[in-house]
């Protein structure tokens, strides 16, 4: 029974892998859900279309969350770099207390992107947000192209961010 579990583990591996190539490119017809939602800085609503013919990376994370406070720094720099491009990373807090902390956040971290309140609502319209970070680069078209579920090395958004900007 051994010698069958050794010979399955390895076959399951190689089924799932050839599934998410599988599913992977469905994201790239699937449209941004629209969205308005608080900005941190300034507490005014912030609606999806003010980012109209822009490409984004959008990302869902927590200040309690280690690989979300480690990717800031890449996410900064990212936007420094393509943000003159038509582009911009915009980050959706999941954080339930409220604002405050998440403003203190992106004032100690001088986050320079848009940075709102997440609600269930956007989460669910994003197909469901069931682990953080989780990000999704979307063409300029308004449509997911990519979904990352957790740290995103800085090459692969680099290379990825690029491609979507040609």
């Amino acid at each position: 029974m051994c010698k069958r579990a050794y010979f399955f583990a390895p076959v399951i591996i190689v089924l799932i892998t050839v599934l998410q190539f599988l599913i992977i490119p469905a994201y790239s017809a699937t449209r941004m859900p629209a969205f308005s939602l608080e900005n941190v800085k300034t507490g005014e609503e912030v609606a999806s279309d003010t980012f109209a013919g822009k490409s984004l990376l959008i990302t869902f994370f927590a200040t309690w969350c280690p690989p979300c406070i480690q990717e800031i720094p890449n996410l900064i720099e990212v936007q420094n770099e393509f943000g003159p491009k038509k582009f911009s990373v915009v980050a959706l807090s999941v954080d339930q207390g409220g604002s405050t902390l998440v403003k203190k956040l992106v004032e100690k971290k001088k986050i320079n992107y848009p940075v709102m309140m997440a609600d269930s609502r956007v989460t669910s319209d994003f197909g469901g947000v069931y682990g953080i970070p989780t990000s999704f680069l979307v063409n300029s078209r308004g449509n997911v192209v990519k979904k990352y579920t957790g740290y995103i090395p800085h090459s692969v958004l680099i290379k990825d961010i690029k491609q979507v900007l040609q």
